[in-house]
């Protein structure tokens, strides 16, 4: 699981012309989900949206405050495209979780991220749509965080070797 989160202090998400949701100061993370993601990297994921230390603290000082410690909101959109590979000029998202099984995982994800901060804080796009979101970058400060890889066997790295980018 990927989270590509962005200190923001505005940013919004349309579908067809319209708002959908939108946000002041906080964070807005595109969330990528690959197959064989699972409960552990959800978590490890809202872990580090909700604690890492992007934010000024009360004092001024610089990298001292989360998130929930500023109690600021956070926008959440699906962006599958997270888990692409370049095959030369194309791009192939087979790394990626497929949409039958990455919305209920994505919808899991984020009642896990209410469930462990302020729910009305959290909002989100529309899952499986065109989305349009426009972001006002603070900073710009931008994190890419994945959650750590399981170790696999020699078997499964032989067996998955199509995951590896033509040059």
């Amino acid at each position: 699981m990927k989270a590509v989160i962005q200190r923001v202090s505005k940013a919004s998400v349309s579908v067809d012309g319209e708002v959908i949701s939108s946000i002041g100061n906080g964070l807005c993370v595109l969330i990528g989900i690959k197959k064989g993601d699972g409960a552990v990297d959800m978590e490890y994921i809202v872990r580090k949206i909700l604690n890492t230390k992007i934010f000024d603290d009360n004092k001024g000082k610089k990298w001292g405050a989360s998130v929930a410690d500023k109690k600021y909101e956070i926008l959440c959109i699906s962006q599958f495209t997270l888990y692409h590979v370049l095959k030369g000029n194309k791009l192939d998202f087979h790394r990626a979780m497929p949409a039958q099984n990455s919305e209920s995982f994505y919808m899991n994800f984020l009642a896990e991220l209410r469930r462990k901060y302020i729910p009305e804080l959290v909002k989100d796009g529309k899952f499986g749509t065109m989305m349009e979101v426009c972001i006002q970058n603070c900073g710009p400060v931008t994190l890419e965080i994945e959650s750590p890889a399981r170790s696999i066997s020699n078997d499964e790295r032989f067996n998955n070797r199509e995951d590896e980018s033509v040059f």
